[in-house]
């Protein structure tokens, strides 16, 4: 697989906002003292940091060793000590069956190129009455206001990279699907959403994508394409901080969430 967004600062800055109050609330009420965990795709590793105080062990993967660097480099700053980084690829975990109380994964099954694979592998590893726990996001479904036109052509051109890439940037809507043709059949589906309104967290939200969509792994995937010019992608640009800026701009970032009880 490629990972759409890559690493740059601007992605990682957002990817640290991350925790488990705010991205793995529908997890936290299962997850016991006892627990291991699989955190699979842990990024820069503030949510694995989180899971990890709620329970016995973690055992996060990640699909490269940079991308395992950053989690072991988060982990070591909180002074985490209960978890370990792995490279693994979720289709094939070297990993044993019935191992985990809980597997977890956010932000994941959308760029992976086979969820349902990816989900069985989940589940295998999985113990008999654990959970396997996935949020994902769904582009299609993102709300704004004003209806800024940039902002159209934004959502086109990140849905186009992400298809190019192997992924499903529509996910969310999907997760009870793909856990249905994992063969998981206890299951229970649910939505959040993030919702980003104050001059704050505008300034955040529409400054990080300004700084995405110009200079990326997407904003060069989309050049080294031909999807779109570097004018093309600096008007995307000024959508984002002109959205930003609109003392009444609103947008809303719904999740798909499924937790499966493994048979």
């Amino acid at each position: 697989m490629t990972y759409t967004h890559g690493h740059a600062e601007s992605v990682l800055r957002s990817h640290r906002a991350r925790t488990a109050a705010n991205s793995a609330a529908y997890l936290l009420s299962t997850l016991r003292p006892t627990d291991r965990l699989l955190d699979v795709g842990s990024g820069p590793g503030t949510i694995t940091a989180d899971l990890a105080r709620l329970v016995r062990e973690v055992v996060a993967v990640e699909a490269t060793e940079e991308a395992a660097e950053l989690t072991r480099a988060e982990l070591e700053r909180q002074g985490i000590g209960n978890a370990e980084v792995r490279v693994q690829d979720v289709h094939a975990l070297d990993l044993p069956d019935d191992a985990f109380d809980v597997a977890h994964a956010h932000q994941v099954l959308q760029h992976v190129a086979h969820p349902v694979v990816a989900l069985r592998e989940m589940s295998r590893v999985t113990r008999p009455g654990g959970v396997v726990a996935v949020r994902d996001s769904d582009y299609a479904a993102f709300a704004w206001y004003p209806r800024v036109t940039g902002l159209d052509r934004w959502l086109e051109l990140y849905q186009e990279a992400a298809r190019e890439n192997g992924g499903e940037p529509d996910a969310g809507r999907r997760l009870l699907a793909w856990a249905h043709a994992a063969g998981l059949e206890d299951v229970e589906a649910s939505s959040s959403t993030w919702c980003f309104a104050t001059p704050e967290t505008r300034d955040w939200w529409g400054g990080m994508w300004a700084e995405r969509i110009t200079g990326s792994a997407l904003a060069e995937q989309l050049l080294r394409e031909g999807r779109a010019s570097r004018q093309e992608l600096d008007d995307v640009a000024r959508a984002w901080r002109d959205w930003a800026s609109d003392p009444d701009g609103w947008i809303s970032i719904p999740h798909g969430e499924i937790l499966a009880r493994v048979g």
